[in-house]
Formats: structure tokens, sequence, C-alpha cells
């Protein structure tokens, strides 16, 4: 077997895209390369102590810096990219947190207005024990401390829109962007319909850990060191971002309000039964309406991300999705962690 292309890209500070689209590309990539990439977190590193407030170093809109976009040679619109993630991996021991006036889901936002005064501005800086896979939190109000589980993910992973849009880094929609899903971890495979020429594939926004739905609008923010497979699905579209991992099938929906992200979501699984599992679409509506897990994303957003996910052990046997990409791709990883 011919040992995949490996680019490795580790951004200065004035290296990273801000947005998906409108960016130029940081190199071509053919299909099966691995990347091996270094992100940051969403405040850019600046955000270091509970004394460094976001709204004093960091300008909106210059958050959620992405590495990217890359240009996948010979993707077109109509297309698929697969992008496989092989390890994702806090790349410092520590992490940041923080509550942001007008920003998140218990509190008035631009978007809700109320005589109610904003939440104060906090930050929590988190404890990284990456030996024993651990993020520890230490309460401001009291003497708290205490220990949950390392779980890293990508919150943003994207191609550029369509119709010549360039949209923020902190938008989730159609083309991926900041989906905030705590599904995009070590093992799965992202699948992303292509928009643009070269498709332009960007990913950071890494999280330690978050909860579902990203409530207070700020996850466990650290920086990364990600490898991920890219792959190239000629012909096979897919309209929303799609996940799949080793035990599910997962579709994403962004949208406000909250319902329309929800709708989205499962229609799109719905649709990915009919076309590649051999039901009806009313059979899969009924089918799916009884065996679905409908977990939250993101409800800060300025999209809300839904997500619909069903386990691949509840399908019928002896069929494949996307043309049983994701187990070869299973293999690849195998070989780079081996």
């Amino acid at each position: 077997m011919t040992e995949p292309r490996v680019l490795t890209v580790r951004p200065k500070p004035d290296e990273y895209a801000w947005t998906f689209g409108g960016a130029p590309p940081v190199a071509r990539v053919a299909p099966g390369t691995v990347l091996d990439l270094t992100t940051e977190d969403c405040f850019a590193g600046r955000v270091t102590s509970e004394r460094t407030l976001v709204s004093e170093v960091c300008e909106f809109p210059f958050l959620n810096p992405q590495t990217g976009p890359f240009w996948i040679e010979g993707a077109e619109p109509g297309d698929t990219v697969a992008v496989h993630f092989v390890s994702v991996e806090p790349s410092r021991d520590w992490a940041a947190s923080t509550t942001v006036p007008l920003f998140g889901a218990l509190t008035s936002t631009h978007a809700t207005a109320s005589l109610q005064e904003p939440l104060p501005e906090r930050v929590w800086i988190w404890e990284l024990d990456r030996a024993a896979r651990l993020c520890r939190f230490t309460a401001r109000d009291s003497e708290l401390v205490l220990d949950l589980p390392m779980a890293p993910m990508h919150g943003t992973v994207g191609v550029a829109p369509a119709n010549l849009e360039v949209r923020s880094a902190l938008v989730p929609d159609a083309h991926g962007g900041n989906l905030d899903t705590p599904e995009m971890r070590a093992g799965v495979t992202c699948y992303l319909g292509v928009n643009v020429e070269g498709a332009l594939l960007s990913l950071g926004d890494g999280h330690a850990r978050q909860g579902e739905g990203e409530t207070c609008g700020v996850a466990v923010e650290c920086a990364m060191h990600t490898v991920v497979v890219v792959e190239l699905l000629k012909g096979l579209a897919t309209p929303w971002p799609r996940i799949e991992s080793d035990t599910h099938l997962i579709s994403t929906g962004s949208a406000r309000p909250l319902e329309d992200a929800f709708r989205i979501a499962q229609l799109d699984l719905v649709q990915w039964l009919v076309r590649d599992y051999g039901f009806s679409a009313m059979d899969a509506y009924q089918y799916l309406s009884q065996a679905v897990e409908s977990p939250l994303a993101n409800v800060c957003d300025t999209n809300y991300t839904s997500v619909a996910k069903v386990r691949k052990e509840w399908l019928p046997g002896g069929r494949t999705t996307y043309r049983g990409l994701h187990d070869r791709l299973r293999g690849t990883a195998a070989s780079w962690l081996a």
C-alpha cells in the first residue's frame, strides 16, 4: 500500500483565516493527503489568565482563527470532501472559558433585547492534565475544584459557502463552519458538500471539552494539534454537514429559530436513509421518529445547530454509505497511529 502524502502546517499568528470563503488557499492538496496541523483557540491565544478579558484583548469579528483554507485538487461543486479525524489533542496544559456580555443562551443578546443588564464578563482558566485526560475546573466564587473527562473536539470545520458568499468563522450553516458539536472528535469522518472549485477546507476552534448546547457560548477553548486525512468523493452531493462514526450516522442542521435547525437535521437524516439504506421517505420518517437521538450542538451562535443521529446497528445490513470510505479511512488512521 502506498504511504499517504503528509503535509505539516504550523501557522504563524498572521497566517490564520477568519472566514469561510474569501481567503486564499495556503496549500493545494491531493485527495488522500494527511494534514498534520496546529490550530489556535477561538481567542487566538490571547486570553491567558482570569484577568485577561476578551473585550480587552480580542477585536470582533477576529475570533475563531482557522487553519487553512486548503485547495482540494479535483474538488468541484456537487462533490463531497471527507475529513477523517485521526487525532485531536490539546497542545497546551491550559484552556480558557469565559462569559461574554450579550452572548450565550441564558442572557439578553443583541437579537433578544431586554431591559436586563448584560451578564458580567468573567474568565475561567482550566488546567488540562493531558496524561490523565482530565480538565480541571476551579471556581471563581468558592474553593470548589472539580475534574471533568477530557473530550477533545473541533468547533469549526467547513468549506467555502455557495453563491460567492463569505461567512464569518463564528457562523454555522450548510457549508459547515462553527457547528460546535462534540461529535466532531477523533475517529469520525465529516462529509462536506463542495460549493466552489477546490472546496477551500478550513478547521479550528478546538475544545478540550464542551457540553451539548454550549450554553454560555464558550467551551473549554484550547489550541490543538490535529491530524486529519482528506478525501474526495466525486459526483456525490452532501446537502448539510454529515458525520460518520464507528457506531452512528449523524446529520446536522443550522438555522434560527432552533426548531428549524432541528427540522433540517431530522430531514437530512431521513434523506440519507432514503439514498443509501433502501427506505422510502415515509418509512424513514416513521423509523427515525422511534430511533433517532437529537442532541443540541449550540444554542448561542448566529445560527443554532441541532444534531440527528442513528445507530448503525439498527440499520439494514449489507449496505454501505459514502462508498465505504469511513472504514477505509479508519485503516489509514490506524497505520498513522501505529
